[in-house]
């Protein structure tokens, strides 16, 4: 396994567009999680109005996580996090992306070729993390920051956290628009010509 780097969040373009496809990435800093459907729309929609949204997310690293919560009174406690499949907002993330000028975006699974042109376009790399790594990754939270659209279900809100230690997450697509999950199609259509060649 290649060394890991420990990247500072919110990260400048220059410390990004260093970074390659296979790359081992841990985060320290400030970041923004979300998993709704509808929250992704929303922020959508603030570029669209010329609103901002409730947290600020301008170069901001923005993660496809769900997370479980328990709400007393005025305490909010996040128990943990969890990375959820990103190519559920494959039809929002350039919007946001180029709006928000976004430098990180992650979850798993990866994001399609409309998103891969936009994060080439801002300079903006995507992580990619195990999925039911919970543990691990719920180990790095040292505290919520920020709550936003507190109207909307916990899993759905936008949170702002503080981490240290995040990860470990794989470079799966990179600034300059290098895609290990592009790679892997590939391969993957030349050795699907090939066992079908040897079975004819």
């Amino acid at each position: 396994m290649p060394p890991v780097k420990h990247l500072r969040v919110p990260a400048g373009k220059e410390d990004v567009e260093a970074l390659r496809p296979g790359d081992f990435i841990v985060l320290d800093g400030e970041l923004v999680i979300t998993a709704g459907i509808p929250t992704y729309a929303r922020l959508a929609q603030c570029l669209k109005d010329g609103t901002p949204p409730p947290i600020d997310m301008n170069g901001a690293a923005l993660l496809h996580f769900g997370g479980m919560s328990e709400i007393d009174g005025d305490k909010f406690s996040l128990r943990y996090i969890n990375p959820t499949t990103s190519t559920r907002f494959n039809g929002v993330m350039p919007e946001l992306i180029r709006g928000f000028g976004l430098r990180i975006v992650g979850g798993k699974g990866g994001l399609d070729a409309n998103c891969v042109a936009a994060m080439r376009d801002s300079g903006c790399v995507y992580l990619s993390f195990i999925g039911g790594g919970c543990t691990l990754f719920s180990e790095s939270i040292r505290e919520v920051i920020d709550i936003g659209w507190k109207d909307m279900i916990p899993h759905y809100r936008l949170l702002k956290l503080r981490v240290e230690g995040l990860g470990p997450a794989v470079v799966g697509i990179d600034a300059h628009g290098n895609s290990l999950y592009a790679d892997s199609e590939r391969a993957a259509q030349i050795n699907l010509k090939t066992a079908l060649a040897d079975n004819a």
